[in-house]
């Protein structure tokens, strides 16, 4: 009796040590069901060509073609002698070329004109002395699918679909269809660990049928089904996890900090030079009913750049220091730690100068604690923290080092939470002795991640859709480099904006060294990165000061200017005495001047979606209107430059992050990717799949509060284990 394949049985008594160890080591493969989830990438049809045009260099490919023509060809070099097979799809030709022997070789045998195949390998150009350049593949792997003339009226035979997997070196993808043809032939999945009723109520296939339908359809009716079961299994038990983790977090214990009348929240709201939003005013009371439980809030408070984030978060830490507790606000840069700190300093007025002249009678102090502080002013805000005195803290990465003390910290507001990792907001929450703060979590464009958890179930969420009177259009134009005339009038629309009195960010990538501060460099993770340098802050300032703008009062800020420094340059284009200011991305976020109008962007194809919005919304900020530029050198037809055209078509920041969650994937909702490549969810997206996850969230939320610890579910409960290891479920804590 040979060997019987089940879910956790390691592929190398299925498969063998050579070929598990290929598995292992190019795909991550351990386990049959670690095969069984290693799905088709697409499905090929014998009857069908697959489009060459669309083929990029680097790619590995496996394409669907006929051989048009087979020659060889004596080499003066060893080896001595190349075939080259030109295939086709009928309207463009690839190159085969195999090195060798003149005889060695079955291509020369098996692959006539006439042959149909897959050929698999990675694409490259190769550029022959005379003549046009060409693509080839070198040394392809192949299989031959349909001979001259063979079964050609066989119309089932030719739609037959061939599943066509994402491959590795050394491991091609008929091969890996083999794998699979042999565990599922030798498979023994045991009882279905999805619920009778549950399958039943969706009308779902069983699993065994579902893993049939996916490795070898018979038509896309199968296929279908298969996909429709599988993706339902991974939304549901990752929302198995989630609602368990809800269901957890709920039991915490945190210090109620209930509104107290007369307090500094009441005089602050009388204080007020504006009328709230509705969408202030309701997201308000939601977050101050949060605030006032015995345990921890944690809401994500979505709003477009510019919709009154900063109001919300001021008014909810005052209602904590109403209840006798701190607040601390974690930025993501000095530049914005600092311009929160004034913002807030001003917003206040009397009511944050306690013990000072002129300073109301229920005042409190606001603390700013950053890592290039004096010692003297560092001492004085780590007091300030400690004793209580301080009832806001505004800080930077500086905030959650051991040292930094509170004496009853209440809620933790953090800006821009993707600048964090999960371990940084955990280390801030951890200043709380017997139990935890509430978090309010503020972005203006959600991060894949961010997105993400927040349909996948995890955050409490709160949305700001309406923006305040007074803020202005922001145009956005691409500045490309097959227009140069583009980047001439640029300049002169910018001095046009700097006669009328205001004024110019321009951004670069970098600041002009090989490597920058945080947040100085353009994130390498994004796609359109090649060998072009990016433009940095010290080359191009004297280009502006003798070329592009000569005569305009130009400004620096970096990441690597001293604090005071940078303080004052910001100082002195908020007080109108420069005209231009030209940084990295320090002011990408919360920087707030009303008289700027116009926001250039150098490269901007080297920044993702997301610093492209943030820093847009750094300009129509007093209602006149902004121009945004986008200056790039990426070409046409490029991922690049269509990420740039989606940019300047909407402002609106929401859309924006699904076109981010998109390219970019949703990252692993379960662990520490957030980057998007590598995730525990293999057909699940949250842009094509919402509803299955809302179903999802709804069933499993239903089960968990019927069965917390899934005790009459011992199969799911072990599906679950599987999924959520002991790393995630710290991580899931955590988060």
């Amino acid at each position: 009796m040979g060997v019987v394949a089940k879910p956790d049985e390691p592929l190398r008594k299925v498969l063998g040590d050579k070929t598990a160890k290929v598995m292992e080591s190019g795909l991550g493969l351990d386990t049959v069901g670690d095969l069984l989830h290693h799905y088709p990438r697409r499905y090929a049809h014998r009857g069908e060509l697959t489009d060459l045009a669309a083929l990029q260099d680097g790619e590995h490919v496996t394409v669907m073609a006929e051989v048009v023509k087979v020659q060889g060809r004596t080499l003066n070099r060893k080896p001595d002698y190349v075939l080259e097979i030109t295939v086709t799809d009928g309207t463009g030709e690839l190159k085969l070329s195999f090195f060798g022997r003149r005889g060695s070789y079955k291509p020369e045998k098996e692959l006539s004109p006439g042959t149909r195949g897959l050929f698999s390998g990675k694409i490259s150009t190769y550029r022959p002395r005379t003549g046009r350049p060409q693509r080839q593949l070198a040394h392809p792997e192949y299989r031959v699918v349909a001979a001259k003339g063979a079964a050609e009226a066989a119309q089932e035979w030719a739609e037959e679909m061939i599943p066509v997997y994402p491959a590795t070196k050394g491991l091609d993808t008929w091969t890996i269809q083999d794998c699979v043809k042999l565990v599922l032939d030798t498979l023994d999945l045991g009882p279905d660990p999805m619920p009778a009723p549950l399958l039943k109520r969706h009308g779902f296939v069983g699993l065994r049928q579902a893993y049939e339908g996916i490795h070898r359809p018979g038509d896309q009716s199968e296929l279908a089904q298969a996909r429709k079961r599988l993706k339902w299994d991974e939304a549901f038990v990752l929302q198995v996890a989630l609602a368990q983790r809800r269901r957890a977090a709920g039991a915490l214990p945190a210090k109620p900090r209930a509104l107290a009348e007369g307090g500094l929240l009441d005089d602050f709201d009388r204080r007020l030079p504006f009328t709230l939003t509705d969408g202030q005013v309701a997201v308000g009371a939601e977050v101050a009913t949060d605030l006032a439980r015995e345990h921890p809030m944690h809401r994500l408070l979505q709003g477009d750049v510019g919709s009154g984030k900063t109001v919300i978060a001021l008014r909810a830490m005052l209602q904590t220091v109403d209840s006798g507790g701190q607040a601390a606000l974690l930025a993501p840069t000095e530049v914005l730690a600092q311009q929160h700190y004034r913002s807030i300093m001003n917003m206040l007025g009397p009511l944050a100068q306690a013990g000072q002249l002129g300073g109301a009678d229920n005042a409190t102090r606001i603390a700013l604690l950053t890592g290039s502080q004096g010692a003297k002013a560092r001492r004085a805000a780590l007091l300030d923290a400690a004793s209580g005195a301080a009832g806001i803290v505004v800080g930077t990465h500086a905030l959650l080092q051991e040292h930094v003390q509170f004496a009853d910290l209440g809620l933790v507001v953090v800006d821009e939470q993707h600048r964090f990792g999960v371990e940084q907001r955990d280390a801030l929450r951890e200043k709380v002795a017997g139990g935890r703060p509430h978090v309010l979590v503020m972005t203006a464009t959600p991060i894949p991640r961010t997105v993400a958890m927040t349909v996948f179930g995890d955050l409490d969420t709160s949305v700001l859709a309406q923006l305040p009177a007074g803020r202005a259009e922001i145009q956005t134009h691409v500045v490309p480099p097959e227009k140069p005339g583009f980047f001439v009038r640029a300049w002169q629309r910018i001095r046009e904006e700097a006669e009328k009195g205001h004024q110019i960010y321009i951004v670069c990538p970098r600041i002009g060294e090989q490597e920058g501060d945080e947040g100085d460099v353009a994130p390498k993770e994004v796609e359109g990165e090649d060998a072009r340098p990016m433009r940095a802050v010290l080359e191009v300032l004297p280009k502006l000061e003798n070329e592009w703008l000569p005569g305009l009062r130009i400004g620096v800020l970096h990441g690597k200017l001293p604090s005071d420094e940078k303080d004052a340059v910001m100082r002195r284009f908020t007080e109108r005495e420069l005209d231009v200011l030209l940084a990295t991305t320090v002011i990408e976020v919360g920087v707030d001047v009303p008289n700027a109008t116009v926001m250039v962007i150098m490269d901007a194809d080297r920044f993702g979606v997301s610093q492209l919005h943030q820093l847009r919304g750094r300009v129509g900020r007093g209602g006149l209107p902004g121009l945004c530029l986008l200056v790039t050198d990426a070409a046409e037809a490029t991922k690049a430059r269509e990420r740039l055209t989606a940019v300047a078509s909407t402002t609106d920041g929401f859309e924006l992050s699904r076109l981010d969650l998109e390219q970019r994937r949703e990252g692993d909702v379960l662990g520490a990717t957030q980057a998007g490549r590598s995730s525990s969810l293999r057909l699940l997206t949250l842009v094509y799949d919402e509803k299955v996850i809302l179903k999802a969230r709804d069933e499993a939320a239903a089960l968990v509060d019927a069965d917390p610890d899934l005790a009459g579910h011992p199969l799911l409960a072990a599906e679950l284990a599987a999924l959520v290891d002991e790393e995630r479920a710290e991580y899931l804590e955590k988060t």
